[in-house]
């Protein structure tokens, strides 16, 4: 019933495919397997900076999938939320297993600078987020989305910058808010993001969670209480990271 919709849709509006153009389709088939169809992968971004929680992805940021991201980011096609949240659920269940034990699942989305979300229209991380959220639960997993991290000083355009750059852009950039660090006191925490380039943003964002909770980051992203940043989650890795990782599991 749902395919014949999009069907009908796209007869009487002007909709075409996300990841490849294809018209009568917000999202084809082909695209969706490219999105979600695969096995998530457990990834490490080369080199690996310091604090950098577990992180598993959904896909390689290549072709359709790198498509599907950009036309929901840059272009606001929000309706490819979903099928973006599921790929990110993957991701997290990949990382999480069936995720047993007290408390749900807190989706924690790295923020984008202020200035980004009032260019774009919307947060697409944290929509995603909550489609994850969302897909997770109609899945039997308690999860929800806990946008509890904020950035406490401005940062410069990531675009164009090496790993080390973006690292150094980036220390002490995220908290989290006030009375944050008793709602991740309730469940798991799982960082989430659309995509990992070089890790820099997930390794602050770990800190940042660390920090709340008590925790002191060290060079090998561990302290005397054993904290090793936790897990996260992304929709996509870049191709190389991806492959590399195959076996990483």
């Amino acid at each position: 019933m749902r395919g014949w919709w999009r069907e009908i849709t796209g007869l009487v509006l002007p909709v075409s495919c996300g990841g490849c153009g294809r018209p009568r389709a917000e999202l084809c088939e082909e695209c969706r397997a490219a999105l979600h169809g695969g096995v998530p992968r457990r990834v490490r971004p080369d080199p690996e900076p310091a604090g950098l929680p577990v992180v598993h992805a959904a896909a390689a940021y290549e072709n359709a999938v790198r498509a599907v991201l950009l036309a929901h980011k840059e272009r606001g096609e929000l309706g490819l939320a979903g099928a973006l949240g599921k790929a990110l659920a993957g991701a997290v269940r990949a990382g999480t297993g069936q995720a047993g034990g007290a408390g749900p699942l807190l989706l924690v989305p790295v923020p984008s600078a202020r200035r980004a979300v009032a260019a774009r229209g919307h947060d697409p991380v944290r929509r995603i987020a909550l489609a994850a959220a969302g897909e997770l639960r109609r899945g039997g997993v308690r999860a929800q989305v806990v946008a509890v991290l904020r950035q406490r000083r401005a940062v410069a355009d990531q675009a164009g910058l090496g790993a080390r750059e973006r690292q150094v852009n980036l220390a002490g950039a995220l908290e989290v808010v006030a009375g944050g660090e008793r709602l991740l006191a309730t469940g798991r925490v799982v960082l989430v993001d659309d995509l990992l380039t070089t890790g820099a943003s997930l390794a602050e964002a770990a800190r940042a969670v660390g920090a709340a909770r008590g925790h002191t980051s060290t060079a090998t992203g561990y302290d005397a209480t054993g904290y090793d940043g936790g897990q996260a989650a992304v929709v996509a890795v870049s191709p190389s990271a991806f492959e590399i990782n195959r076996n990483c599991q």
